[in-house]
């Protein structure tokens, strides 16, 4: 039985060296590429593919929404997400989205394509130093507000600006941003993004 995929990832050199890998296996068959994270759901729709293999970083919907967003639309359709990017916090908001599994893109072929047969089956695929990481971590400190304001701190800006974006005052958004600073153990806003981002809580 051919099982057939869907890559989604921004970078269409990326894309398409899994391509070329997962179609060298005889019972692999990439049938649908997107490149945005938004493109997701509606190539799934389109093509049922048996597993969705998503980028976590892409423009439009990252892969974890996209992930949730396909598990809703087609839950037949399982969710591998294959990253750069291995951080902790990705692979638990990953698993809790509705991912099978989660690997970084460094895997060996023949690993990434048993990985795809597992979470076909319905097995959950982890990439098991990223697993260990994941627990010694823990979950984020972070509340949703606190990420959310965070998350609009990113490009530098203003507290005045969080706080039209988010509809908030300017001393909620101070105070959200000083609990964030505080519970990252960090010196500024500018180092508690960064310590969220490395944690893969934003």
């Amino acid at each position: 039985m051919t099982i057939r995929l869907l890559l989604a990832d921004d970078q269409a050199l990326v894309r398409g060296a899994l391509a070329a890998l997962l179609d060298l296996e005889s019972d692999l068959e990439v049938v649908a590429q997107v490149g945005r994270g938004d493109e997701v759901v509606a190539a799934v729709r389109e093509h049922t593919p048996d597993v969705a293999l998503l980028d976590v970083e892409m423009p439009g919907l990252d892969g974890i929404a996209a992930a949730a967003a396909v598990r809703e639309a087609v839950p037949t359709t399982k969710v591998l997400i294959v990253t750069t990017f291995g951080r902790p916090g990705y692979l638990r908001r990953a698993l809790q989205a509705g991912a099978g599994g989660f690997v970084v893109k460094d895997t060996p072929a023949p690993q990434l394509a048993d990985a795809v047969r597992r979470i076909a089956q319905g097995l959950r695929v982890v990439d098991p130093a990223l697993a260990t990481d994941s627990l010694v971590a823990g979950e984020s400190p972070l509340t949703q507000r606190e990420t959310d304001v965070l998350q609009a701190a990113r490009d530098g800006s203003s507290v005045a600006v969080i706080a039209k974006k988010l509809f908030l005052s300017e001393g909620t958004v101070r105070n959200h941003l000083s609990a964030a600073i505080g519970k990252t153990g960090s010196g500024n806003r500018a180092e508690a993004v960064l310590v969220a981002d490395n944690n893969g809580w934003l």
